[in-house]
């Protein structure tokens, strides 16, 4: 943190607080399209609220700060923040991809990108070596998640960062599962760190929003032009949501976590559960890379129940958790990657990433353990066949 040396403290002091000409303590929502210039000419400090507001600066300024880099920008979208960085690339480009991402982020490059001669190559992450291999001389991004979406894979941060910059090529991640409340993949040597904002930060499964941050002053530059040309901004109204959200991930994520913990050792002993995949567990894949670059395991859970147990059954029957789209609200969430947030991806790819069709994924809430454990149990119970 810069002059908040403790991230709780800047999580609320930090990026642009208050107002100056009211001393509120909130930034106030700047609700307005455009502002009165004082004449022909002159470098107005706003002139239009697609190029910026000072709602929104006060969000850019804050996650800029959390993640330890020079400049921020916000967007109407997660997908809308992956968008804009995706169009720094050009016809002939090639993106590495880690071999499990969001299905939405798969789709953009599958279904959008690739129309404009920008392609992609699925890679395990995991791998360095075979990673490095991949480099060749049309390769000018790796992008990566970690933990992984929806397998919680875990990436080696520092290691992908360092290969990139060996290769001179952009190193992106996508840090929504963990924050940088949890993880800061900047300080660890990426150039680039994305958000599905909707999440953790907002917190609250009120607004939808995206997040871009970079320590690169050039590349701000690049991703301030692409903002503004495309225009896919967050409204003042959802930066001040997503401000307020912000300030209370840190209580928010500790209980978060404290149950992600305690459920993944629940299922991770149930006899009806045939994997859990937790970055948190010490018999995890990643564990110890996991634990080197990020605070915890995170909240984020997927498993697999065995193949006598009904998985439509299991969702029909919960009566706590709600089936939804989407995670990192106060409410516990599951879904059915295959057929949700995963289903862009063709079944072929799936298979073999490791993404089945009896993978479910758990987003835990900050409810009472005892009441999501034993909501997880009964539909469990529900659904043996």
């Amino acid at each position: 943190m810069s002059e908040y040396r403790r991230i709780e403290s800047a999580l609320i002091h930090g990026g642009i607080y208050g107002d100056k000409y009211t001393k509120s303590v909130n930034v106030p929502i700047y609700q307005t399209s455009t502002y009165e210039q004082t004449g022909i000419g002159e470098e107005p400090v706003w002139e239009y609220s697609r190029t910026g507001n000072p709602t929104r600066a006060a969000l850019e300024a804050l996650i800029a700060e959390l993640e330890g880099g020079t400049s921020g920008f916000a967007f109407a979208s997660g997908m809308a923040a992956i968008t804009a960085v995706l169009s720094l690339f050009r016809t002939g480009d090639r993106i590495l991809i880690s071999s499990n991402v969001y299905g939405g982020t798969f789709r953009v490059l599958d279904k959008v990108f690739n129309h404009f001669g920008i392609t992609y190559s699925i890679e395990d992450t995991t791998d360095l070596a075979s990673l490095e291999k991949s480099i060749t001389a049309d390769v000018k991004a790796i992008l990566v998640e970690s933990p992984a979406n929806p397998l919680l894979t875990v990436t080696d941060i520092g290691a992908v960062s360092r290969i990139a910059a060996k290769h001179g090529i952009l190193s992106i991640v996508d840090n929504t599962f963990m924050t940088p409340y949890l993880q800061r993949p900047l300080e660890l040597g990426a150039d680039i760190v994305i958000h599905s904002a909707t999440k953790y930060l907002g917190g609250h499964s009120d607004v939808v929003a995206g997040l871009v941050v970079v320590k690169d002053k050039e590349l701000a530059e690049k991703i301030a032009f692409i903002q503004n040309s495309t225009g896919g901004v967050l409204g003042p109204f959802d930066s001040f949501l997503l401000i307020k959200g912000i300030k209370t991930l840190g209580v928010r994520l500790d209980r978060h976590v404290e149950n992600a913990e305690k459920a993944a050792k629940f299922l991770s002993k149930h006899k009806a559960v045939k994997k859990v995949y937790y970055p948190g567990l010490p018999d995890a894949q990643g564990y110890e890379i996991n634990k080197k670059q990020a605070k915890n395991g995170g909240a984020m859970i997927s498993f697999e129940l065995y193949e006598n147990y009904d998985i439509k059954k299991f969702f029909k029957s919960l009566r706590l958790v709600a089936l939804a789209e989407s995670l990192g609200g106060v409410e516990s969430l599951v879904c059915h990657p295959a057929s949700m947030t995963h289903a862009s991806i063709p079944w072929d790819i799936r298979q073999q990433i490791g993404i089945t069709d009896g993978l479910i994924r758990l987003s835990t809430g900050i409810e009472s353990i005892d009441d999501i454990l034993e909501d997880l149990s009964q539909a469990i119970a529900e659904s043996e066949g």
